[in-house]
């Protein structure tokens, strides 16, 4: 229903959120920048929790931040930048989430849509997927913590090209550029996506949450991330998840890994 602007569910540890709002190319109200951050930290901090889907609904992923909104709700300096701090905050989520978190993109992933799939960590799309970050059609600034999503996630020179000119680029350009993971068939595209999902979340959750970590400080070069990272990486060493994997290595069986 479309009444629901983010439709949530879960599914043995995979969380997908869907940005339901196909009639509007999905754009992204304010209310659902404030939605969409509050449910990636609640399954950021949930121990059952194991992988995010992000998705939008319908043939596209997003047309980033509802326009629409823009006259009343980022009308003065003020109000702009309290708008641009609901939209950061939903990227920080995503970029912080303790937890893998894939875009599925299809179609139009533009603006905000894009930071959004900037911000998660593999991005998988169909081969009609549009990208483009059209902020300086607009006469605003990119959020300066989203940018850095940006240029991590399709690299310095890309990030320059989408930005300066607002231009838009196709599937395979942004695989080239190393943003996508993969070009996916369309008829496949909800199988591919299921199984990455699927394989994440069989795996042990305290390993894929310390990888998480650990690459993060490496991207990052910060001293209390890479602390983080260290602490996260320390539990596995105790976990009943380390004793299951030696078990079922030495037994010849697949795991059943708890997250404990």
């Amino acid at each position: 229903m479309e009444t629901e602007p983010l439709l949530v569910t879960t599914n043995d540890g995979v969380a997908t959120i869907v940005i339901n709002r196909s009639a509007r190319k999905n754009a992204v109200t304010q209310a659902m920048w404030v939605d969409l951050a509050a449910r990636v930290n609640a399954f950021s901090a949930d121990p059952d929790a194991r992988v995010i889907v992000l998705r939008g609904a319908g043939d596209d992923f997003s047309a980033g931040a509802d326009i629409g909104e823009f006259d009343t709700l980022r009308g003065t300096a003020e109000s702009a930048r309290a708008y641009e701090a609901t939209n950061s905050a939903a990227f920080a989520a995503l970029r912080n989430c303790a937890i893998p978190v894939i875009a599925a993109i299809r179609g139009i992933c533009f603006g905000g849509g894009f930071g959004l799939a900037a911000a998660c960590d593999l991005r998988i799309a169909t081969a009609d997927a549009r990208f483009a970050v059209p902020a300086a059609r607009l006469g605003l600034a990119y959020p300066q913590d989203a940018m850095g999503d940006i240029v991590w996630a399709a690299g310095p020179q890309m990030a320059r090209y989408l930005t300066y000119t607002a231009g838009r680029i196709d599937a395979r350009a942004a695989l080239g550029a190393g943003f996508l993971l993969e070009i996916v068939e369309a008829d496949r595209f909800d199988t591919r996506i299921s199984e990455i999902a699927r394989t994440i979340s069989e795996n042990a959750p305290l390993s894929v949450r310390a990888s998480k970590a650990a690459i993060r400080a490496a991207l990052s070069h910060d001293a209390d991330e890479a602390a983080l990272a260290q602490a996260v990486g320390d539990t596995t060493f105790v976990s009943t998840d380390y004793a299951e994997g030696r078990a079922a290595f030495h037994a010849r069986r697949t795991p059943v890994f708890r997250g404990r």
